[in-house]
């Protein structure tokens, strides 16, 4: 018997996700999908379109006897809900971010600990297929000692009313970094700019310290120069690699490192290879390691536990902002009781 499957939350990512569970009932790996929305109306368009049953509770959603949910509500959603859905024994993936506190994040880790749930997040780029590359890249230590990361997401549009680039954008590059890395950052510089919508920020600038390594993230709704932009770099000290997030299987090895030849430093340039990597929708990997997790009783891509730690990382961003200071993350403890520390 494969999974009955649930989505909740039928907007403009839950549709996304209504769609992928949908393609995997046609293609068997789940056994039947039931959708879940308080909007009736527009639960019973999407439902009708794709020969589903839908209900307008999470309460009727359980007695429909699914097996596994994906929640992608709004943010401060996330809590209730996946409390519910938990403390009936249903496995569950939910949206990035897992809570909009730290607080109500390692409340879902422990109710799905408690329950035996697989609980697993939404951050979506560890499925993608060319991060997936690079992962492997640096775990074999193809570009060598890892010395700094930089990434870069700009558009230009309406900020979101709900949530700002902080929660909305950095939190995907906050868990890229520590997940290439395996690792917690030590302290955290943030920045965040309002100047369309007060207290949204449509501007984030972060630097992060892992030890010897330095990862910076800039991200914006704000700039009209480009398109849209969605890149990263890793700068390793053999080889250094970039990942234009527009391009799913595409990964840019760069030859190039800083040798001392006699005596002298000197820039050597070999040039750039281009790695075309087996695709997939970064999406329905996700989903279908989230089921397989479910099938087997293993750890998703990102558990619970990931996304609370992510959570954590945001909440000390924040503060960072607000302090104007870098503020310290030893491992391990939570951001609340750790005090700022100023930058030299």
């Amino acid at each position: 018997m494969g999974l009955e499957y649930g989505v909740v939350g039928t907007g403009y990512w839950g549709s996304n996700h209504v769609r992928v569970a949908a393609e995997l009932v046609e293609a068997g790996d789940i056994d039947s999908l039931t959708l879940c929305d308080i909007d009736e109306e527009r639960a019973s368009e999407m439902a009708d379109s794709y020969g589903v049953p839908y209900v307008t509770s999470i309460s009727d959603l359980v007695a429909s006897g699914v097996d596994a949910v994906v929640v992608a509500t709004p943010s401060v959603t996330h809590h209730e809900v996946g409390c519910e859905l938990l403390d009936a024994g249903v496995d569950v993936l939910v949206e990035k971010p897992l809570a909009t506190t730290s607080r109500d994040a390692w409340s879902l880790v422990e109710r799905a600990e408690a329950n035996d749930c697989v609980l697993g997040v939404g951050h979506i780029f560890r499925s993608h297929p060319a991060l997936r590359d690079l992962k492997r890249r640096i775990d074999r230590g193809e570009l060598g000692e890892i010395r700094y990361l930089t990434t870069t997401r700009y558009a230009f549009r309406t900020p979101r009313p709900d949530a700002g680039a902080l929660y909305s954008l950095a939190v995907h590059d906050v868990d890229v970094y520590s997940h290439l890395l395996d690792a917690r950052p030590d302290s955290v510089y943030c920045r965040l700019d309002s100047n369309v919508r007060d207290g949204i920020d449509e501007t984030a600038t972060l630097t992060l310290s892992y030890g010897d390594v330095t990862g910076v993230i800039n991200e914006s709704w704000h700039v009209p120069v480009f398109d849209k932009r969605r890149d990263l770099t890793v700068v390793g000290s053999k080889r250094s690699a970039h990942i234009d997030y527009l391009e799913d299987t595409v990964v840019e090895i760069h030859d190039a490192e800083v040798v001392r030849e006699e005596g002298v430093l000197q820039a050597r340039d070999e040039g750039v290879r281009r790695h075309e990597v087996d695709g997939g929708e970064p999406l329905r990997l996700e989903v279908e390691a989230f089921v397989d997790a479910c099938e087997t009783r293993t750890d998703p891509p990102a558990t619970g536990r990931v996304g609370a730690e992510t959570v954590e990382l945001l909440e000390a961003a924040e503060r960072s902002d607000e302090l104007g200071e870098s503020v310290s993350l030893p491992a391990g403890v939570d951001p609340e009781s750790v005090p700022a520390q100023a930058d030299d």
